[in-house]
């Protein structure tokens, strides 16, 4: 039986309910079509093809050919250690590092290495403690099959990232950080590890059993390790309801942390213009507040093609990026839902937003700086950015409280973080343009005591990074010390660390 026609007042609803949804927007990753190798620890099937792969990440501009691509499925405890520790004995005699990823989402060649091998980890069954509050998932296991879970136990992530993506050993490898408050990065979330090192050596990791080696591989983008499993801190899934408050962008920060210190508000974030006429002049500021009551279902968003439609028809489009502001400043606050479930606002797939144009790439970018430069820190982009051409389509604002305990911390005290996301035409020129840019920015960001995050394209000076990260020399010196023979190695080691 087909399905009802939209009404108007549907349409009306999903325009409003659109904005709330457009998170941070992130390209899905991409690999070029290409055969897989059976893992070390089974036969290849006769006349298997040997061809060597070539892999890609999200941001599209790193191929990277690769001796082979391991998929590895999800066993069991010991059985999935075994299966790993085969993977990395037949690396090591054939001389060849190893990078690990799950959705390779990096866009810098942060979970690729050249000529290496290439393993991308699948995940399994998550085991939840419930008067603990705290979970434990294998390293492969994805966002979206995490919240499922918790949710039938009245359970949701302490902290994620805004979309469900991602595999949970990879969001703290990044040491991700979302839009909970007040909390800190990702890692500060998880109570235990198990890490694999180089040598096979199996390793329980966590704030307080080895914690030198934890604070490196958090945030440490497995070069210290291979991240077999995690046990992570869960919180209630709640119901939530809405308000949104227009600002100038000038006093967003003042605004940001009297809200992020309410303690109703279980999740916030910022959002700019920008459109030409109000270019990072004009700021929204959501804020989700905690309600009694029943939780709401966690139902998927509908009229996705809305949201995409809104979003997609920014790129070189000055009505487009009005339009956008026009639904998220005035439709949004008279129409969106009165209650939604936290799991329903994490359980989004970054697809619904994603590029689609072979000839484009969406590029992300992120900035930590103090709540007290923020306003600085506009000001420099409203300079920098139309000077150098570049297609902005969205920014949103998010509050960090500190890390204490990573080492490549990009937030030693609270911060506001400014995540941008670009798009630009997929050729060299476009991208040592984008590669500029990013350079003043990071600038920018160091000379009002911020810092980038680096994930994204490796573009930044050396020194930036020794500057916004003052010990990444030690971090790359106990690399050597635990991995003497590079064994693990990604474009993020080649780009920032190999000098050291």
């Amino acid at each position: 039986m087909p399905s009802p026609a939209p009404t108007r007042r549907t349409v009306l609803g999903h325009l409003a309910a659109a904005p709330l949804a457009l998170s941070v927007p992130v390209s899905l990753p991409l690999s070029l079509p290409v055969p897989r190798a059976r893992s070390a620890g089974l036969p290849s099937p006769a006349g298997a093809a040997s061809v060597a792969p070539v892999l890609n990440d999200a941001g599209r501009m790193s191929p990277t050919r690769v001796a082979r691509h391991v998929l590895v499925p999800s066993e069991p405890g010991e059985a999935r250690v075994a299966r790993l520790r085969a993977e990395l004995k037949a690396a090591a005699a054939e001389g060849r590092p190893v990078a690990v990823g799950v959705a390779r989402h990096s866009m810098g060649g942060q979970s690729l290495v050249p000529e290496g091998v290439a393993l991308t980890l699948e995940g399994g069954g998550v085991e939840i403690d419930t008067a603990a509050r705290r979970y434990r998932a294998a390293a492969g296991t994805r966002w979206r099959q995490v919240i499922p879970a918790l949710d039938a136990a009245g359970l949701s992530p302490a902290v994620m990232q805004s979309n469900n993506d991602f595999g949970i050993g990879s969001t703290f490898c990044v040491n991700a950080h979302g839009w909970a408050v007040p909390c800190g990065p990702f890692g500060t979330t998880v109570r235990h590890l198990r890490l694999l090192l180089a040598d096979g050596t199996l390793v329980a990791c966590s704030p307080t059993e080895e914690p030198e080696l934890f604070a490196h591989a958090m945030g440490g983008y497995g070069l210290f390790g291979l991240v077999v499993d995690l046990e992570l801190d869960a919180v209630p899934n709640r119901a939530l309801a809405p308000d949104l408050a227009r600002l100038p962008a000038d006093g967003f920060a003042d605004a940001f942390l009297r809200t992020v210190r309410t303690p109703e508000v279980a999740m916030a974030y910022g959002r700019l213009s920008v459109s030409r006429s109000r270019f990072l002049e004009e700021a929204v500021l959501v804020a989700f507040r905690a309600r009694t009551g029943p939780v709401p279902p966690p139902e998927a968003a509908s009229l996705p093609w809305l949201q995409r439609l809104i979003y997609r028809g920014q790129t070189g489009s000055e009505a487009g990026k009005r339009l956008r502001w026009l639904a998220e400043t005035q439709v949004a606050p008279h129409l969106a839902p009165g209650r939604v479930a936290r799991n329903a606002l994490l359980n989004v797939s970054a697809a619904v937003l994603a590029n689609r144009d072979p000839a484009r790439v969406d590029i992300l970018h992120e900035y930590f700086l103090p709540p007290e430069g923020l306003a600085a820190f506009l000001a420099a982009c409203r300079t920098i950015l139309p000077a150098a051409g570049g297609e902005l389509l969205n920014v949103t604002l998010r509050h960090v409280e500190a890390d204490p305990i990573a080492c490549l911390a990009y937030a030693p005290q609270a911060r506001i973080a400014a995540v941008m996301s670009f798009s630009h035409d997929r050729t060299p020129e476009a991208d040592a343009a984008m590669g500029a840019m990013t350079r003043r920015l990071i600038e920018a960001a160091i000379g009002l005591g911020g810092s980038f995050y680096l994930p994204y394209r490796t573009q930044a000076h050396p020194d930036q990074v020794r500057r916004a990260y003052p010990r990444a020399d030690a971090f790359a010196a106990l690399k050597r010390r635990y991995d003497p023979d590079l064994r693990f190695r990604n474009g993020l080691w080649d780009a920032y660390f190999a000098q050291a």
